[in-house]
């Protein structure tokens, strides 16, 4: 998996990069940058300062970035970090910073849009016989069982995704964990978002794991062989876990209090919620929902694109897991149609705003987009509610 998304000829590194096989948020539309861009503003405000860093990880071809940059508010100043591993992109704004690295000790935001779902994991499926194994693939997509799972995978499968009957599968996030807290120890003081479709211990893990790939706008056989994206749900709760000082409480699904809510993928009966404008039950590149549990690859162990080893958080972060409907509407973005008095007095400006209010509609769709969590982690230093709740519920 390592391999096939970041070695040479890796997915990742195509030169038509991911958006000429799949959209996300970013790419569906501008009002994500606005929110994030008003996130950014008031992290810096929560921070007590006019100048603050925001650092894109999994920056793609930059397209976050530059939306996040021409909608700053006058005033703020910005330190702009892509982090990637794809060459800088051509005309990108000299304000950024491109690298490979996550920078050290910054003030600020660091944003990680659809990007631990990508860090790369073993698989483990239960044998015949009821021992775990991990799952060994060829590059032209044919497994076998290989070793059995022993010591630190073995301990983060009973706790994180208990494995029971013969065939079932699980995706082990231990790497997942430590690029996520990696992620979060970067910061000096701030707020780190991770944003991604996700499934969490107390509401049930897919009984048959979730790898899947992306091509061309579809969802195709996971074979690793650099011309797909290879894609797994993540396990946001073990990633918030991993963060020094987090606690080790399951978390529990936004909005419900219970520790229960969506158990099935909109349409798939397959167990989690997720989709990813790309493929699926739209039409045509930039549309859908992203998988099936299919078939996976053994990957180099505790690969970790674009992290490296980080001081620890200096103090407890606070924790927080929202939808991204949730997030948005709390950032401004509702899906609200304009009144159709507006339709009389300013036609032109009525057909403008159906248009913006269709674009939230589909960043915050039950079934869509707005089913992506959130999982928000404060280093202190910013004040709590960085992200405000949405009216509905009260309070990722």
């Amino acid at each position: 998996m390592e391999r096939a998304l970041y070695g040479p000829g890796g997915f990742f590194l195509r030169p038509e990069g991911p958006a000429g096989h799949f959209r996300t948020s970013v790419h569906a539309s501008p009002l994500f940058a606005g929110a994030v861009a008003r996130l950014l503003a008031r992290t810096a405000a929560e921070l007590d300062t006019d100048e603050v860093a925001f650092t894109d990880v999994g920056a793609g071809r930059g397209e976050l970035l530059r939306g996040v940059l021409a909608a700053a508010p006058p005033g703020l100043r910005l330190r702009a970090y892509g982090v990637e591993r794809a060459v800088r992109p051509a005309g990108l704004d000299p304000r950024i910073t491109w690298t490979d690295r996550i920078p050290d000790g910054e003030r600020g935001l660091l944003f990680a849009n659809e990007w631990l779902d990508n860090v790369p994991v073993d698989v483990a499926q239960v044998d015949e016989d009821g021992t775990v194994r991990y799952v060994e693939v060829r590059a032209d997509g044919t497994e076998r069982p290989g070793a059995v799972v022993t010591g630190a995978d073995a301990a983060w499968l009973e706790r994180w995704w208990p494995l029971g009957r013969p065939g079932e599968r699980a995706e082990i996030g231990r790497p997942r964990d430590a690029a996520w807290a990696a992620a979060v120890g970067s910061l000096a003081a701030g707020t780190a978002i991770a944003v991604d479709y996700a499934h969490l211990l107390r509401t049930g893990r897919p009984p048959f794991g979730t790898l899947t790939a992306f091509r061309d706008g579809r969802e195709v056989p996971a074979i690793p062989d650099g011309s797909r994206d290879l894609t797994a749900h993540v396990a946001l709760d073990a990633c918030a876990a991993a963060v020094p000082g987090a606690g080790s409480r399951p978390l529990e699904w936004p909005g419900t209090g219970q520790g229960s809510g969506p158990r099935e993928r909109p349409g798939t009966g397959q167990g989690t919620t997720h989709d990813r404008p790309g493929t699926g039950p739209h039409t045509g590149p930039g549309a859908g929902s992203r998988p099936q549990p299919h078939t996976e690859s053994r990957a180099e162990p505790h690969a970790q694109p674009h992290t490296q080893p980080h001081a620890q958080p200096h103090t407890q972060p606070l924790t927080e897991l929202l939808t991204q409907r949730e997030a948005l509407r709390g950032l401004g973005v509702t899906g609200a149609r304009p009144p159709l008095s507006l339709a009389t007095t300013d036609p032109a400006g009525y057909v403008r705003a159906l248009a913006t209010a269709g674009e939230a509609a589909e960043l915050t769709a039950t079934g869509g987009l707005g089913d992506f969590l959130w999982l928000v982690q404060r280093v202190p230093g910013t004040l709590p509610g960085a992200v405000p709740a949405a009216a509905e519920h009260g309070g990722y």
